[in-house]
């Protein structure tokens, strides 16, 4: 579980910031979305591969 102190003479504001960035550093919401719907494995594949393809394509046109 994530959790945030707050410390002496720190705002709300600025510990709620840092609960944010703790949170999107872990993927705790990027697991939680993941898990809401299930998704074949023959999915999953071939979403990898359009992945792969795509970062391919970008390095590529990087390179140049």
């Amino acid at each position: 579980m994530i959790g945030v102190n707050v410390k002496d003479n720190e705002s709300i504001d600025r510990a709620i910031n840092r609960f944010k960035k703790m949170v999107t550093r872990s993927r705790l919401l990027n697991e939680y979305k993941e898990r809401q719907q299930y998704t074949k494995p023959s999915e999953e594949r071939r979403e990898a591969m359009k992945k792969s393809v795509r970062e391919e394509r970008r390095r590529r046109r990087e390179n140049y």
